[in-house]
């Protein structure tokens, strides 16, 4: 059994700005460094360190987040995989919140010209989780450890439905940047242990 946190990156400012990102490489602004740096703080006060690895979505704000919780923690720097990036969203990346809904109407349900289906995020989300863990498990075999992983805020929340059938997160629930979540993964198969702090 891996114990696995899912951490959503440091804020950007399109983030700031409510801006849609998707697949777009934005950069983590300084409120989103001091949110890494705050997370590897949390983490250092309950983790034991001894064979934690840490990976990370390929895109610049995820990796710069989980640099930064490295380097805090002295943690090997962090393996990098496409697999966790966020979920792309077409024609709407670049616009605000506002203008998303007027062209398209409710977040959950809007069929977004280009973006990648939800369940083609979670089929790519649960096969590189498994490929990460596979990694996590050969270079700190046979003790058992920690995985960190610093992904999106769509890729996270498709993944928490995935293990608990829907419930969490709420519709309309946004995920914090730099907010945690606590998963057991074992056998391929995925448990919510922690949400936003909250025992599931």
């Amino acid at each position: 059994m891996t114990a696995l946190i899912l951490i959503r990156h440091g804020e950007t400012d399109w983030n700031r700005d409510r801006r849609i990102q998707g697949a777009t490489d934005i950069p983590l602004n300084d409120t989103g460094r001091a949110q890494a740096h705050e997370a590897a703080s949390a983490l250092r006060e309950r983790l034991d360190l001894a064979g934690v690895t840490i990976a990370s979505s390929d895109l610049a704000r995820a990796r710069e987040t989980a640099e930064i919780i490295a380097g805090d923690l002295d943690l090997e720097a962090p393996r990098t995989y496409r697999g966790l990036r966020e979920r792309s969203y077409g024609e709407a990346e670049g616009l605000d919140v506002d203008e998303f809904r007027r062209r398209w109407g409710d977040w959950h349900s809007a069929e977004v010209p280009g973006a990648e289906p939800w369940p083609q995020l979670r089929r790519r989300g649960i096969a590189a989780l498994g490929r990460v863990v596979r990694d996590h498990r050969r270079a700190t075999a046979p003790r058992a450890s920690t995985l960190i992983v610093v992904s999106h805020g769509a890729f996270i929340r498709e993944i928490m439905r995935h293990a608990t059938a829907g419930e969490l997160p709420p519709v309309g629930e946004r995920l914090a940047n730099g907010s945690a979540h606590d998963f057991f993964y074992e056998r391929d198969h995925l448990r919510l242990v922690a949400y936003a702090g909250l025992v599931a």
